[in-house]
Order: C-alpha cells, then sequence, then structure tokens
C-alpha cells in the first residue's frame, strides 16, 4: 500500500524534496520499503501515465540503523537505471515537541517581467557535517511582493535535531513554472531567537550577490514572524528505538544435539543442504543483520572438543579464526558453521555461562570507554539441554547491569523447561547467591513453533523485549537518548 507521494520538482535532475514520511517502526518486524521515482508528463494521478526512472528496495531497518543512504536506482528487473541514485535520510522522532511558525514578507524584489514575485520559502537545518539540509518549503503565494503564508507545523527535532540554539537558514524563492526559480535572498536565525520574540520579529531579507555590488543595497525586503510557538505533541507516542551495535552468535555443539553424520542430529551434515540449526541460523540471521550497520558477526561456538589437540572449549570461533571471529553477514555465519561441523567432536557439558561471561567482558569494556552507545546482543542457538544452571544464573544477573541482552533460540523438540526459567517473564531472575537481576534481559524463543510460519511472525517474537530491555537500560543510568543514538 502507498505510504505517500513527494510533490513534482520541475525541469530537474537532482531534485530535494521537501515532502516528509511519517512511519511508525516496529523494531521487531520486517517493514519492506519501496522508493520509486516517476517523471511527471501529464496531468494524472495515475502512475502508469508516468515514466518510470528507478527504484530503491530496503527495509525500514536498513534505513534506520544507517540514517542516511545513499544507493543506486534500478529497473525493475534488479539492473541499473542509468547513473540515478537516491539519498534517503530517516530521523527519530523522539523527541515530541512541534513548533508551529506564521510568517509573512514585506517589499520583498520583483522578479517577473510582467507581474511582481510569486515568494515561498525554504527553510534548511545545519548537519553536523556543516551541510545544509532542506526541512520544509511553504506554499508558493502568486503575483505578490507582500505574501502571508499559512501557519505551518513541524516536529522540532525536524526543523533543529531538537536543538533550539542550531542554525536555521530562511531562503526565499520566485517560483518559476520552467523550475528555473530565481534567489530573492536569505537570512539565519535559531528557535531560540525566534520564541524568544514576544512580538512579530522582522528578518532583513538579504541577497549577498547584490549586497556585494551596491553599496546603497539595504536589502530585498523582510520577512516578518508573526508568531512561534513549540508545544508537546500529544498525539505522538514516545517509544524510543535504537539501533544496536553488536550481535553475538552462540552456537551449542553438545553431544545431546545427537551425531551429526545421522539424520536425528539437530546438527546433521546433510547432502542436500539443510538442518535444524542452520535453519534457525539463515530465519533469525536474515532478522537481527538489519540492525547491525557493518553487518560483521562475530559467531562462537560451545561444547565441543577442538582439533588438534581435542580439548573442550566453550567459547571457540566458528571460523577458528581466535583472533577475528568475524563472520560476513547471515551467509557467512551459515558457511562457517557448515564448514567447521565435519572438523570438531560434540562434547560436553552444556555450559551456558562462559560464553555469557565473553560477551559480558566486551560490554564491560565498552562501559569503561564510556561508549555509552554501544549494546550487545547474544544470540544462543540451543538444544536447550543445560548443566551449568547456577552459573548461568549467576552470570544473567551479573549481565543484566551491563549493556547486554540475550535471546535464546532453542531448537528440537527438548523440555525447554529451563529456558523459560532464564527467561523471566513470570518471575524476577535470581543468582544462587539470592541477588535479583536489576532488569530481565533474556527472551527465549522455540523454534519448532515458528518452523514453518512466515518470517515476519519468527522476527515479532525473537525481538519482542528487545526495545524495553535497551529502553530500560538507558533509563537506569540515567542517559538521555541523544547520547545513545548508535551508528
Amino acid at each position: 500500500s502507498a505510504i505517500g507521494r513527494t510533490e513534482t520538482a520541475v525541469n530537474n535532475l537532482n531534485p530535494v524534496f521537501g515532502v516528509k514520511f511519517k512511519v511508525d517502526y516496529h523494531f521487531e518486524e520486517i517493514q519492506r520499503l519501496k522508493f520509486a521515482l516517476f517523471d511527471e508528463d501529464k496531468c494524472s494521478s495515475q502512475l502508469y501515465e508516468h515514466d518510470f526512472l528507478g527504484e530503491f528496495i530496503c527495509t525500514l531497518g536498513v534505513i534506520v540503523s544507517n540514517k542516511k543512504l545513499h544507493r543506486p536506482l534500478t529497473l525493475a528487473n534488479g539492473k541499473p537505471a542509468g547513473k540515478g541514485t537516491i539519498t534517503i535520510t530517516a530521523l527519530e522522532l523522539s523527541d515530541n515537541r512541534i513548533i508551529t511558525l506564521t510568517l509573512c514578507g514585506r517589499k520583498l524584489d520583483k522578479k517577473d517581467f510582467f507581474g511582481k514575485s510569486d515568494p515561498y520559502l525554504e527553510f534548511h537545518k545545519q548537519g553536523d557535517d556543516g551541510k545544509w539540509m532542506l526541512v520544509h518549503r511553504t506554499e508558493v503565494i502568486k503575483n505578490t511582493l507582500d505574501p502571508v503564508w499559512k501557519p505551518f507545523t513541524v516536529p522540532l527535532i525536524s526543523l533543529c535535531n531538537g536543538d533550539v540554539d542550531r542554525s536555521i537558514k530562511v531562503l526565499c524563492y520566485d517560483y518559476d513554472n520552467d523550475g528555473g526559480h530565481d534567489f530573492i535572498g536569505e537570512f539565519q536565525t535559531t528557535v531560540t531567537k525566534m520564541s524568544e520574540a514576544q512580538n512579530s520579529l522582522e528578518f532583513e531579507c538579504i541577497n549577498p550577490k547584490k549586497q556585494k555590488k551596491k553599496k546603497s543595497y539595504k536589502n530585498s525586503g523582510v520577512i516578518i514572524l508573526k508568531s512561534c510557538k513549540v508545544n508537546q505533541n500529544t498525539q505522538i507516542p514516545i517509544d524510543i528505538q535504537y539501533t544496536l551495535s553488536l550481535f553475538i552468535v552462540g552456537i551449542d555443539f553438545t553431544a545431546s544435539n545427537g551425531n551429526p553424520r545421522e539424520p536425528s542430529s539437530l546438527h546433521y551434515i546433510n547432502p542436500l543442504g539443510s538442518n535444524e540449526y542452520l535453519s534457525a541460523i539463515l530465519a533469525v540471521g536474515q532478522i537481527i543483520q538489519d540492525y547491525d550497520t557493518d553487518k560483521m558477526f562475530p559467531a562462537l561456538g560451545f561444547g565441543a572438543q577442538l582439533p588438534p589437540d581435542w580439548k573442550v572449549s566453550h567459547e571457540f570461533a566458528i571460523n577458528f579464526d581466535p583472533t577475528n571471529p568475524f563472520c560476513q553477514g547471515v551467509e557467512g555465519i551459515a558457511q562457517a558453521y557448515s564448514n567447521c561441523l565435519p572438523h570438531i567432536r560434540f562434547y560436553g557439558p552444556t555450559n551456558f555461562s562462559p560464553i555469557i561471561t565473553h560477551v559480558a567482558r566486551f560490554a564491560s569494556q565498552a562501559l569503561q570507554q564510556e561508549t555509552a552507545a554501544q549494546y550487545f546482543t547474544l544470540l544462543i542457538i540451543t538444544d536447550g539441554v543445560i548443566s551449568d544452571m547456577d552459573e548461568t544464573r549467576h552470570a544473567i544477573v551479573q549481565a543484566a547491569k551491563l549493556p547486554m541482552s540475550i535471546i535464546i533460540i532453542g531448537v528440537g523438540n527438548a523440555d525447554f523447561a529451563a529456558m523459560e526459567f532464564l527467561d523471566g517473564d513470570s518471575s524476577v531472575l535470581r543468582s544462587y547467591t539470592g541477588e535479583e537481576a536489576v532488569r530481565d534481559i533474556v527472551q527465549f524463543v522455540p523454534f519448532r513453533d515458528f518452523r514453518n510460519a512466515p518470517k515476519e511472525t519468527l522476527a515479532k517474537s525473537v525481538l519482542a523485549e528487545l526495545p524495553q530491555q535497551v529502553t530500560q537500560y538507558f533509563k537506569q543510568r540515567n542517559l538521555s537518548p541523544s547520547n545513545t543514538a548508535s551508528e
């Protein structure tokens, strides 16, 4: 279904569109978006009447985790659509203040040979890179040098990233049907300056080129701010989401999974390709990879004996490179998993605590470096039989104080009572010392319940508790969202 359409940029191969789209972002869902560009030829609202220029398809998760995406446009068959590219910028509406501005103009420069001018305003904010970015474009007022624009309301976060002292540049143009809009003048201000004005506030509209040429130049007219109101928008429920820095995958290679050379094993080395673990890795991996910008995942195994000395390990790199355990995307994890299966011996016991403590060390280091935005999620794929319940409970209680969460995917048909207990949904998890977890950080999902369900259903279940776990962590540390938006 269509979310909306931008305005038409006339006679322009490098358009910057002013229309914005507000999309509800559901972290735990796969929300596919298509951006299609057309050349408007006729006065028709039917898209097939216009020339198709190219499209770009992605998920909302990719946009959120990148914040700014620049991608080539493709034709419907996936081939490049010439040299055309699209840039998409996303901003989270975590600040629910809105600003309403009412403006008019006086004695603007006459630009049209016949008649006066057709003025409109553009509001630009300054990015962290110093570049100006279009935020809002007013309507055009025809044939006047004293325009009165309709009041308009935008989220404060759109206008100035919620920073009331950030520079805003206002440009005034004379609209031309052929797209060659004439520049009238500009001025700069801030929300602070605009809101401090008790009555109307006047800004001289300056054309720097004219100012250089003429000594007697005063201005190209005056823009008058008649009113500026900043309010809380009670309609937007604040639901702060975070881009997660790092997913670590942990795979259970203990003997309870069965001999990988037999079809009954959950790790069956299947000549036809798949087994229960591989299915879970691919299904869950596709969901999480949208939230990691570089798509590099450390993948660790536990409970196996490793060559050449056949010592048992509870935290080994499945690509056998301990200095660089990273796999490229979900395909990289699947590849490393399939490659390591024939070279290891399944053993035991099924100890969860070493891998949890391993990730907790990274989370703890990130805290000491004060990289507040770093949040770690350990994804454990297991048959659910657990040997070190006391140590695991203790490790989870300690991990709850750190920027990390644990998602456990149970494969096979075992009794998952122990996993449900660790999930802590029904009661607070306690360590064997009696210490309570400061927050619930475990989400358990039995893969068998979703084996044949749509990907979206599994995604919802896997990621259901993660946003509030992350939010709760940052709230407990009294960190504001602006300190925690991670690239």
